[in-house]
This record gives C-alpha cells, sequence and structure tokens, in this order.
C-alpha cells in the first residue's frame, strides 16, 4: 500500500543567530544542489513529460500522491490517516493500533494557542504543568508523556522544550499506547501510554497568503502570517513561511507571556526523488507564571480563586529554540522507498522558580534558579517496500535511528521562606545559598544516545482484507551523568529488543477489528529534587502493552473502540523520602470515540475513557493494590459544532470535559475531586472587501471554575481561569 507519502523586545543573541543562519544556510544549499540534479536527470524527457500532460489529472484524484497528507473526515478537523513511525502514513483503519491526528484547520477554528489546547479535545489525554515550572505535560491513557519526548517530523531529541506554538503545526498525531517499535524508546523515557508527533507546515497546491490577528480579553494580542507557494512547471518546488508573535497578560493574575514563532518549509517533488527542508524558530517567554503546588502535610489545600495567581513577581522562564531538519525520499523499484532523514536542535533556557509547599504548619517556597541548555540531534534511515508470495502480500520496512541529546546545567537554591496560596506576600529576590555549576557558562549534566534498529512484515491474506504485522526493534541506551564539578557519576550502558505482534481483520471496507502486543521502553527515571536520592537514575524500564479494538470510517466521519492492558515498573518517593522502582502499575481501560460529520452542518469529537489503575507487589498493605497518582478513573468529552442554517456562514460551537477524581498519593489518603469545563465559541465566515474573512470568538471556562486539574507527577496543577480568544483571519 503507496500510504500516505504525500521577537520578543528583547535581542537575539550573536550565537543563536549564527546558528539560525548556518541552518537556514544548509538547507538552502541541499535544496539547490537537489533541484539541479533533478532538472539534469529530467532534462532529456521534458518532451515526454509535456506530451502525457494529461497525466496530471492524477493529482486530482482522491488517492493521494506521495508526500501528501492524508484526507480528513468531515469538517477536516481529524485526519483518517497519521505518520505511524517506522511503518510511515498509514490510512488509520489499515493498522492494529491507536491513533487521532488533529488538523490545522482545527487549531485554527478552536483558536488553539499550544499542544495542550489541541489535546483538550481527546477523551484519552489530559494536560498539567511540568515539575516546578510551566512546561506542558501530557497524561494519556494515564500516563504521563513529558513535552522533551515529543518528535517533530517524526524525530525525537529535536522538538522545542518545555512550551510549542501552534502557528507552524500542519497536524498532531496522538498515538495511545506503547511505542517502542514504531518509534524508538523516547530521550526522556516517559513515552509508555502514548506518543505525539507534530507535523510542521508544507506548501500546498493552492497559493496561500493569510494574516490572523487574535487577542485576548485579558490584554493579549498577536499576530501570525501564513505564506505559501508552489513553483515550477508542475509545481515541483514549494515554500511555506510562518511568522507569529503573541504579547501581553493572561487571565490569570499578573501573568504575562511573550512569544515569537518563525518556520520556514522547503520540499521539492520530483517523479521518483522528493526532498523536504525546515527550519524552526521559537522564543518562549513567562513571567509571574502560575505554578504548581506541593503537597507535604496530610490535606489537599482548598483552590484559590480561577483567576488568583501565587506566584513570585521575579519568577520567570525564558526559552529559546533553533530547530533545522533535512528528509529525502526516492523511489528505487515501483513500490519501494528509501527515505533518510535528520534534525538539530540547540536551546538556551534560564528560569527562576518558586513553587510552594502546603504543609501542616504552614506554606512555604525557595527559590529555584536554572540555566540550561541542550543540543539535540537525530537521525533515521530506512526503506519501504511491497511484494507478493502468491496470495499473500507483503509490506516490509527496515530502518535505523540515533538520538543524542546533550544536556548542560547549573542551579542556585535560595532558603525557604514563608508564603500563602491565598494572600499571597511578594518577597524580594531572595539571595542564593547554594549554587552548582558555571552559571555563566553551565557544564555537561547529562548525556543520552540511542541507536536502534528495527524491522517488519506486514503479510496480507484474502486480498489484505486480514493484516498481520509482526516486527522486532533492537534498543541500545547510553546514559551518561555527571556533577556539577565535570565528573561523571553515571554510565549507563545496555541493549535490549522490543517485539511487536499486531492483526488487522476488515470484513467490510469500512470496518476493521484490530489487536497488538507491543512494548514501551523508557530511560531510567530520575529522581526529583524533593527527594533524598536527587538526580539517581534508576535503571532502564520496559511495559507492556495488550490492546483489542474495533474502527469505522466511511469518509464522512469515523469512530473507535480499544480495550487497552499495560504493565510498566511503579516509581514513586517513599515515605523515607527516597524515590524507587518498586512494584508494577498496571493500567485496564477502555476508551471510544467518535470525530467527524455525522450529519451535514453537524460535527463532532467526542469520547469516554474509562481507566482502571492498579498498584502491584509494592511490598507494603498500604500502597498495595491502591491506584496509582494522577489517574482519573472516567474521563469524556464532547465537543459540537453546528451550522446555522438561518445565518450563512455562522457556526456556533460547545464543548465539555469532564475528569474524575485523581488520588496525590501511593497511599490514596489524598484526592482531588472530579471536575467540569464548560467551552463556548463561535465563528462566522464572510467576505470583506472582497477577501474570505473569518472571525472568532472563544470562551474557555465559561463558569470561570476554580479546580485542581491533575495530580500526576504528586503535585498540584491548577485548571487555567475563564479565558475569551478572539481573532480574525483574511486570506488574501
Amino acid at each position: 500500500m503507496p500510504a500516505f507519502h504525500r521577537q520578543s523586545s528583547h535581542s537575539v543573541p550573536a550565537n543563536a543567530l549564527a546558528s539560525r543562519a548556518a541552518i537556514v544556510a544548509a538547507i538552502a544549499a541541499a535544496f539547490s544542489i537537489a533541484a539541479h540534479a533533478q532538472s539534469t536527470d529530467t532534462g532529456s524527457t521534458d518532451a515526454a513529460a509535456t506530451s502525457t500532460l494529461p497525466a496530471v489529472k492524477v493529482q486530482a484524484s482522491k488517492e493521494p500522491l506521495p508526500g501528501e497528507l492524508a484526507p480528513t473526515f468531515g469538517g477536516g478537523q481529524v485526519a483518517r490517516g497519521a505518520d505511524f513511525g517506522v511503518l510511515g502514513q498509514q490510512r488509520a483503519i489499515d493498522v492494529p493500533f491507536s491513533m487521532t491526528t488533529y488538523t490545522s484547520k482545527l487549531i485554527e477554528d478552536q483558536q488553539a494557542r499550544t499542544i495542550g489546547d489541541v489535546l483538550a479535545n481527546d477523551p484519552a489525554v489530559r494536560t498539567a504543568y511540568g515539575f516546578g515550572n510551566f512546561a506542558e505535560t501530557y497524561i494519556i491513557r494515564g500516563f504521563e508523556l513529558q513535552g522533551d519526548d515529543v518528535s517533530l517530523n517524526g524525530l525525537y531529541g529535536i522538538t522545542p522544550r518545555q512550551l510549542v506554538a501552534t502557528d507552524a503545526l500542519e497536524r498532531v498525531d496522538v498515538f495511545k499506547g506503547a511505542n517502542a517499535f514504531l518509534n524508538g524508546a523516547s530521550p526522556n523515557g516517559s513515552a509508555v501510554g502514548g506518543g505525539l508527533n507534530l507535523q510542521l507546515k508544507r506548501a500546498d497546491d493552492k497559493p496561500l497568503t493569510r494574516v490572523t490577528l487574535d487577542g485576548t480579553a485579558s490584554g493579549e494580542i498577536g499576530a501570525h502570517v501564513d505564506v505559501g507557494r508552489r513553483f515550477g512547471s508542475e509545481g515541483q518546488f514549494g515554500i511555506r513561511v510562518n511568522q507569529a508573535n503573541h504579547d501581553g497578560e493572561t487571565s490569570i493574575d499578573g501573568e504575562h507571556r511573550r512569544d515569537n514563532t518563525t518556520a520556514v518549509s522547503l520540499d521539492w517533488r520530483g517523479d521518483k526523488l522528493r526532498l523536504y527542508g525546515d527550519f524552526l524558530y521559537q522564543r518562549e517567554r513567562v513571567n509571574g507564571g502560575r505554578p504548581t503546588v506541593n503537597v507535604s502535610g496530610d490535606f489537599i489545600p482548598a483552590t484559590p480563586s480561577a483567576t488568583y495567581n501565587y506566584a513570585q513577581t521575579w519568577t520567570f522562564s525564558s526559552i529559546e529554540d533553533t530547530v533545522g531538519i533535512l528528509r529525502a525520499e526516492y523511489d528505487f523499484l515501483p513500490g519501494w522507498t528509501a527515505y533518510v532523514s535528520g534534525g538539530v536542535r540547540h536551546t538556551d533556557e534560564h528560569g527562576d522558580y518558586a513553587s510552594p509547599t502546603v504543609g501542616n504548619t504552614g506554606t512555604t517556597s525557595f527559590r529555584l534558579g536554572v540555566p540550561h541548555q541542550e543540543d539535540g540531534s537525530s537521525a533515521e534511515a530506512g526503506v519501504r517496500g511491497h511484494f507478493n508470495t502468491g496470495p499473500v502480500s507483503h509490506f516490509v520496512t527496515a530502518g535505523a535511528s540515533i538520538v543524542r541529546v546533550d544536556s548542560q546545567s547549573a542551579y542556585t537554591f535560595s532558603d525557604t521562606f514563608p508564603t500563602s496560596l491565598y494572600a499571597t506576600p511578594q518577597v524580594p529576590y531572595p539571595a542564593t545559598t547554594l549554587s552548582g555549576g558555571n552559571l555563566a557558562d553551565p557544564q555537561m549534566t547529562a548525556l543520552n544516545l540511542m541507536r536502534s534498529a528495527s524491522v517488519s512484515d506486514t503479510l496480507g491474506f484474502l486480498h489484505d482484507r486480514v493484516l498481520f504485522t509482526v516486527g522486532a526493534r533492537y534498543q541500545e541506551l547510553h546514559s551518561n551523568t555527571f556533577d556539577y564539578t565535570g565528573t561523571q557519576t553515571r554510565a549507563y550502558n545496555d541493549s535490549i529488543t522490543t517485539p511487536l505482534f499486531g492483526l488487522v481483520v476488515k470484513p467490510w471496507e469500512n470496518v476493521a477489528f484490530f489487536a497488538n502486543r507491543s512494548e514501551a521502553l523508557t530511560i531510567g527515571e530520575s529522581a526529583p529534587n524533593t527527594a533524598l536520592n536527587f538526580g539517581q537514575q534508576l535503571p532502564p524500564e520496559k511495559s507492556k502493552q495488550y490492546e483489542i479494538g474495533a474502527k469505522y470510517d466511511n469518509g464522512k466521519y469515523g469512530a473507535s473502540v480499544a480495550l487497552f492492558q499495560i504493565d510498566k515498573p511503579l516509581t514513586y518517593t517513599d515515605a523515607a523520602g527516597f524515590f524507587l522502582d518498586n512494584g508494577r502499575e498496571r493500567h485496564r481501560g477502555v476508551e471510544a470515540s467518535v470525530y467527524g460529520e455525522p450529519v451535514r452542518g453537524v460535527r463532532l469529537i467526542a469520547g469516554a475513557t474509562y481507566i482502571h489503575g492498579t498498584q502491584l507487589d509494592t511490598g507494603g498493605a498500604a500502597t498495595d493494590g491502591n491506584m496509582p497518582i494522577g489517574v482519573p478513573a472516567f474521563m469524556f468529552n464532547v465537543n459540537a459544532e453546528y451550522d446555522v442554517p438561518l445565518v450563512n456562514g455562522l457556526t456556533v460551537t460547545a464543548r465539555w470535559i469532564y475528569t474524575g477524581s485523581q488520588y496525590l498519593n501511593v497511599t490514596n489518603t489524598l484526592a482531588i475531586p472530579h471536575w467540569d469545563r464548560f467551552d463556548l465559541g463561535a465563528r462566522y465566515a464572510t467576505v470583506l472587501f472582497g477577501k474570505p474573512t473569518t472571525f472568532r470568538a472563544s470562551v474557555l471556562n465559561v463558569a470561570n471554575k476554580s479546580y485542581w486539574a491533575s495530580t500526576i507527577g504528586g503535585y498540584l496543577t491548577q485548571g487555567a481561569p475563564r479565558t475569551v480568544l478572539l481573532s480574525m483571519t483574511t486570506d488574501f
């Protein structure tokens, strides 16, 4: 099956400009050389190509060309296919896994500003903040996925850290379940319950010049320019440029955010050769961000008012990422494609954080300053192809990948100071009482290197109505850590093989039943700074998944249901204060979703997830059999759109998000209650001065409800208050 190959106001440092210029120059040079080679290669056949011009009608057919994106369900918000790692772009109904892909149309129509805003539509996913900072972290099937383990264009290790803006994104792939075979081990080791892959925008066949002005009722304003063009006699060369800036105070009192995104994507579509190049620059700044809350006592504190900010005004986080990616695909035989891809990332990050800790005798906090730099590099190469042995078809893959992430850090601590969640005193910037590393030039503290090779064969029986996939990935894990004086404290080197078995049975054209047995492989977790063995890295972990389910796809709308079980080693901080691996964490659950346009003018993204999480073999009666931390037993989402028939171009929207209660500790003595969130919105598409224009308005958390949204990680994340979003988009 041929698959779907289809500034802030601060100055930019000189080294960042040099890095960006070097990446852009490398991409441009690669395309210049490749374009020249392609024109030389095909120059002698120009006349023949001209004589067969009617063949270009294939581009208007419903079958995607190599390099094209998968088509979407009715309404264009959810795609019918996705990037399944080593298997490439596939129709979702043809693979034995659970995946939902959200499109740029959904991002635009819902005015989604972060990945978490996009995933607010998914009944199997919830979003929280990372430990002590403002990084988004995602909970898939009850397991935490950290932002460092999100892939970009299929590559690990090169995605911007902490926060990712959506302005340059075409698709957000949400894979649900263990995925070590498809993508390899994630750099930070948290891809257990699922994974996220972000796909950058590329030029469409239709020229695009789109300008969006947006803002919020709290004072944020922004602008986004999106330009795409194709050039050449058959549109071989494409360029897509996105530039976005946002600045202002959020709906949380005193919290200020500023971001700048620049993205340039180039591509070349030849008869057999396809080339892609991407450059992405992102800068995020958060001043006075509302932090997470730690709990050391025997009670859960009441939530402050929805808009109240218990941050110190001197807290901030500044993150600057520069990313470059190159990819080539070549069809060397009919039905056979070879590919190679590589990317690099450089991150400069600095922040001062102060997360309050609520105890039985009061609330305290301290300042943590962290200058941090990272250099990530990632590459993969492989081949995919088809052949038949009698009545049995084969889709085979073979590939290899390498990911390396070098981390450089330093830190400063202050003494603790008293504070409050409800009448927060603002203290002067606390003096440093403890520090480590070179603050001006952080030195290496960690080096993670992952190498892997994979093979698979999907055997098709009964004219591909039965598809059986068998595969394996051999993975080498290298993890070195260093103290702040440069002395190596750990050198881990191990290898492991993760198998895959998958089955798809399609009794009817639009219906498929599937099953898989897969694994997740993660580098051992590191003890947090609240543990007595802070920084200690645990051994690698292997998690196992069993899943069965069914899918329906009639083009206009789709539906899916899946039952799953995931077993993972249990890690937590025990009563003595040590972070350890003790026992197992098992999640058994069922999830169901529907998406698309079942009735003309009515669009739905809805579903529910039930998870029965259990701690096993912990060796203690107080913890054995309990629910794991941060796992809600029940979640559901209903997101609906309705085109008002009496007013042409008017669409009204509504969303209901429900999340069940979650425990904060392994002994299950502390828990937050369940919560609901209601969102409303409308958009109006018209022609203004001869230009297609769309006005949008959304109100998130209409009731301005105050609630603890998550306990994942063993700390509290408060939900966002009422937020009013406004925008106007015009196509020129």
